[in-house]
């Protein structure tokens, strides 16, 4: 029987940090990436793709905000949402060639995918999470007053607004995924994460909010059944001791080892941190079941179990 597997795309894995954010140049990136993913399904792997947006939905923010004496601004939710579908259009273009090149007859649809957080998350009382443009202080103090945002000073380049990262709760498309995905179709989907709601009175109001697109890969992961969680980044293997003389990749970690790793600190919040959390969720879930930090180069070959860092109870 083959193994289903959900792929999170990690952000080189859309845009080249060495050319400038542009629908053309962000769509030959992808195209590189479909090839990589087709490798995948040609092996007859059942596939459902999720992917971080990071930089492009900061860059429509930046779009909203520029441009909001003319046009109203988006609320995050709604630019979250607008993210999900440009990304997801470029995927699907760049599959579909892919798929014809290669004579293989796929369907691939992209789920414009809310998640449901708590409301009482923890993370509400503290935003953490810089999006969008830099401010002066001035410009900063304003927004503060007039629309009540987060600010925080970041790294010394100016002014940043901060939204909470809450944890994923509940996938609000998952029999629609399921259904696609059972029909052989291959779905892209909880694109940046999802678009973030919560529940109140019985209905869904999206919020300010970013949720770690690797959680909430684990999430989806868990709730369709999949075998393997694979996780792609810019490097091959999960390095202890990262940057330092004594670093070390590992080609396997146990459930147990990655917790011990990550409370000993070796993991930066921002980057690898989620990644192994995110592995660590999975691999404990159910009997079988493991996850897999590699780079998108080296994809098919981790899941061979030829590269990459496995991680299983």
């Amino acid at each position: 029987m083959r193994e289903k597997v959900v792929i999170a795309l990690g952000g080189n894995a859309l845009q080249d940090v060495n050319t400038p954010p542009t629908a053309e140049a962000q769509m030959e990136v992808v195209k590189r990436t479909a090839g990589y993913l087709v490798d995948i399904i040609e092996k007859g792997y059942s596939v459902v793709i999720t992917h971080g947006n990071g930089p492009q939905v900061g860059n429509i923010v930046i779009q909203n905000e520029v441009a909001s004496k003319v046009v109203p601004a988006m609320p995050f939710d709604v630019c979250g949402a607008e993210s999900q579908g440009m990304i997801g259009y470029m995927i699907q273009q760049a599959l579909g060639e892919v798929l014809k090149e290669r004579n293989i007859r796929k369907e691939v649809a992209t789920i414009i995918t809310q998640v449901v957080v708590d409301k009482n998350d923890p993370a509400f009382k503290k935003p953490t999470k810089p999006i969008g443009p830099f401010y002066t202080k001035e410009e900063a103090e304003v927004l503060i007053k007039e629309k009540g945002y987060e600010m925080v000073e970041d790294s010394g380049r100016g002014y940043r607004r901060v939204v909470p990262s809450p944890d994923p709760k509940e996938i609000v498309e998952l029999n629609t995924i399921k259904l696609l995905e059972k029909n052989g179709v291959i779905v892209i989907t909880v694109g940046g994460g999802g678009i973030p709601v919560i529940k109140e009175n019985g209905n869904l109001k999206g919020v300010a909010a970013v949720i770690d697109k690797d959680l909430a890969s684990e999430k989806l992961a868990e709730d369709i059944g999949a075998d393997v969680l694979l996780i792609l980044t810019a490097v091959e293997k999960v390095a202890i001791n990262y940057n330092k003389p004594n670093q070390k990749f590992l080609d396997k970690m146990t459930v147990e080892e990655a917790i011990k790793y990550m409370e000993e600190g070796h993991f930066a919040p921002g980057s690898m941190f989620p990644k192994v959390k995110a592995a660590v969720r999975f691999a404990k879930s159910k009997v079988g079941r493991r996850a897999i930090i590699t780079s998108l180069g080296k994809a098919l070959e981790a899941l061979e179990g030829k590269a990459g860092t496995v991680i299983s109870l």
